[in-house]
């Protein structure tokens, strides 16, 4: 059995730019993944052997990113009990990421995919720890941690902002 609790696939690799994000935010969580290119109309068998066998590899979340018509994600969630988090895609030949958008987005009853924004990996990645952390309290506590660091990081700029005499609300 794999260790990964979190598969990242991706239609291509010209996916990986934007895909990659979502594979640094778990890696900064020290939550295991694997990372490959999975694609829905180039290798379908390959997409039904992944999806229908994640869950015995120890798979828990896939997160699945594509492009153009992206039907990977709707694809492999017709395929597994997993949660799968979409990622819409602005590829080459996308319409302004809007195809990619509404492939993820408008799936059939039944069929559910989370869908994050257009190129939003990283998103994929918080919402995934996220999944695993209502199981995990340790992963829970890394989450806590990051959104303590994130209000911090708002709190560090506003105070900058108040001591050049830029920002203060209370006036």
């Amino acid at each position: 059995m794999s260790t990964a609790k979190v598969g990242v696939i991706m239609g291509s690799d010209s996916d990986l730019p934007v895909m990659k994000a979502a594979a640094e935010f778990l890696e900064s969580m020290d939550i295991p993944f694997e990372l490959t290119v999975v694609s829905a109309h180039r290798t379908a068998e390959r997409m039904v052997s992944y999806a229908q066998n994640a869950a015995d590899r120890g798979i828990q979340v896939i997160i699945a990113g594509a492009g153009g018509a992206a039907h990977l994600p709707g694809m492999v969630a017709s395929l597994t009990t997993l949660p799968v988090i979409g990622v819409p895609i602005k590829s080459s030949n996308s319409i302004d990421g809007w195809d990619s958008i509404l492939s993820i987005l408008q799936m059939p009853n039944g069929i559910p995919v989370a869908t994050v924004a257009l190129n939003g990996a990283k998103n994929a990645g918080i919402l995934a720890a996220r999944i695993l952390g209502s199981a995990d309290s340790a992963i829970a506590e890394k989450i806590k941690a990051y959104n303590t660091s994130m209000k911090d990081a708002v709190l560090t700029k506003a105070k900058n902002l108040e001591d050049q005499g830029w920002a203060d609300y209370e006036k």
